[in-house]
């Protein structure tokens, strides 16, 4: 499941559900750690072929050798080792969805294969005199820009027209404000969940620092920080020491993060620093009372129900806070 809230993310969200109502192909770019993956699943699970297969294929570790053998099978007696008939990728996906991971590490031979395939919808196997038509939608995903291993001769213009039907720019997170700690909190509950261990909960100074880093890896990277800080913490609340030497904030991050963005306007600093100021003060509150939204509701003068659209606004989950007062 794809968690976010900022309007990038939003406007990426809404164009998935767009093209998971038709069968064209599409194209995902976005850097390393975006969820192109994810993405990809998100339109297949909600379009028509959610029911049929979803094979996803890794395009760098096709051998150029055997790329037909691969994306078509073959058939027995083919060649040598050949002793019974083998179903490629492209068939597996039939009626489903082919992922295409890393489109731009496609060799030549490759592309050439792949864009015969696309021009006819046909499929024959190694070793076999007839072909098949195979109706499947392919989901190609790059961390590159295709257009310019287009213009370096890097990649085929012909295939680029043919996967580029439609496309979708996946924002990395370091412009997905406010994102941040609906991540991290998600990813420290479900940590929590397969380790089968105490929920453990952000301090506000680790959940600033986590809003200030910049994320070069994106939501992966966040997510093998959550693991790491979890798993170095000595209580239930992860304090912001536990991110020693797992982030690296530049020099000055605190008064940074207090300054207005390159080409911010007024209005956007105006929301980032509402935004800052109600989830340190909801984090506190949660603190105050222990996870108590009725008592939180009542100690802050709002009504519950608003608080708890708060809550839920900065993925705050009220557990963490929860722990047994009886002792």
């Amino acid at each position: 499941m794809m968690l976010g809230h900022s309007p990038a993310f939003a406007q990426a969200c809404e164009l998935l559900r767009q093209y998971a109502a038709c069968d064209m192909h599409v194209l995902i770019e976005g850097e390393t750690g975006t969820g192109k993956e994810l993405a990809a699943r998100e339109i297949h699970q909600a379009g028509a072929g959610a029911d049929c297969p979803f094979v996803a294929v890794n395009c760098g570790a096709l051998p150029d050798t055997l790329v037909e053998n691969e994306l078509f099978g073959h058939q027995r007696g083919a060649y040598t080792d050949a002793r019974c008939a083998q179903t490629g990728l492209v068939e597996r996906a039939e009626h489903g969805t082919l992922f295409l991971d890393e489109i731009d590490t496609l060799s030549s031979k490759a592309q050439a294969v792949l864009l015969r395939f696309l021009e006819t919808h046909e499929c024959r196997r190694v070793g076999d005199n007839k072909s098949r038509v195979i109706n499947t939608r392919v989901i190609s995903a790059t961390n590159a820009r295709l257009e310019e291993k287009v213009a370096t001769g890097q990649f085929r213009r012909d295939l680029h027209y043919r996967l580029n039907v439609l496309h979708v720019q996946l924002p990395p997170l370091r412009e997905r404000r406010g994102d941040v700690p609906l991540l991290a909190n998600h990813f420290l509950q479900a940590t929590a969940n397969r380790m089968n261990r105490p929920p453990k909960r952000w301090s506000v100074d680790a959940l600033d620092a986590l809003e200030r880093y910049h994320w070069p890896g994106n939501v992966r990277e966040l997510e093998h920080v959550v693991l790491r800080a979890f798993l170095r913490a000595k209580s239930e609340v992860i304090a912001h020491e536990a991110l020693d030497r797992l982030i690296a904030e530049p020099a000055g991050a605190s008064e940074a993060a207090r300054m207005p963005h390159k080409d911010e306007s007024f209005a956007e600093a105006k929301r980032h620093a509402i935004r800052a100021f109600e989830l340190g003060y909801l984090v506190r509150l949660m603190e105050r009372t222990h996870g108590n939204v009725t008592a939180a509701a009542r100690l802050s003068g709002t009504e519950r129900r608003q608080l708890g659209k708060l809550l839920q606004k900065h993925g705050i989950f009220t557990e963490r806070f929860r722990c047994d007062t009886s002792a």
